[in-house]
């Protein structure tokens, strides 16, 4: 073993725990702020009430999910897979993203702009951490991140769509389309870069549907029409691979 190999290996290690302490903070991080359901109205100069680009609050539910997963994910990482090359590339940037996450709900509170740079380069980081994740033990290496990369897809979205209207750039309205059809171009080339890994579409999916149904009052159609093609277009991409797969 040279050199090179003994010290990457080291810091691979310091990675795995890296990655177990930022995830336990990143869960714990919602019991240590007021949690978070949404920006609220009086945080933006234009009161943003029931945005068209904002999914209803149970939609947020998925969080539960995601923070119980990454957190068994990580201690099978730390007491099973620490020297496993097959997780060594995605654990840099999913701590990155992490670390960043676990300071979300604080910062969200406060400054909806400093929230929104923070959860951009969360989801980047994310998106890099699933698609870097290697194949050996999918329930626990790239699924719980891939449902982390997907709802923070979406997240990017509404955060982007609720200050672009909130800070009059432009209205709530297109601020909500132009945003929605942002996340299904970027969910859909994910997806293309990893079609098996359905964890990514089902987040965006679930995503959508909160915004359908928050803009089902009205009714909103032209929202309702982009998250229902959006819906059909993540949900059939994501049946393909295994319908090759039966038909091997």
């Amino acid at each position: 073993m040279t050199l090179f190999e003994k010290e990457f290996g080291m810091y691979a290690k310091l990675f795995t725990i890296l990655v177990a302490i930022a995830t336990l903070a990143f869960a714990i991080s919602p019991l240590l702020a007021t949690g978070f359901s949404g920006f609220t109205a009086d945080q933006f100069p234009i009161p943003q009430i029931n945005p068209p680009v904002q999914p209803m609050g149970y939609a947020f539910s998925i969080w539960g999910v995601i923070y119980l997963w990454l957190i068994v994910g990580a201690g099978y990482g730390l007491f099973r897979a620490a020297d496993n090359p097959d997780w060594r590339a995605m654990r840099p940037p999913l701590a990155a993203s992490l670390i960043i996450g676990a300071f979300w709900i604080a910062v969200a509170n406060v400054s909806p702009l400093a929230a929104t740079v923070m959860i951009v380069g969360m989801a980047a980081l994310a998106i890099l951490a699933m698609l870097r994740a290697g194949s050996s033990q999918p329930w626990l290496q790239a699924r719980p991140v891939a449902l982390y990369a997907g709802w923070l897809t979406a997240a990017t979205g509404v955060a982007i769509g609720v200050s672009l209207g909130g800070y009059a750039v432009m209205s709530a309205q297109w601020a909500a389309i132009i945003c929605l059809a942002g996340v299904l171009t970027v969910a859909l080339s994910v997806q293309s870069a990893r079609p098996a890994e359905w964890g990514y579409p089902a987040a965006v999916i679930w995503a959508l549907i909160g915004v359908l149904a928050a803009n089902l009052s009205g009714p909103n159609w032209p929202v309702i029409a982009l998250t229902v093609l959006g819906i059909a277009a993540l949900f059939l991409r994501a049946v393909q691979p295994a319908k090759k797969k039966a038909h091997q």
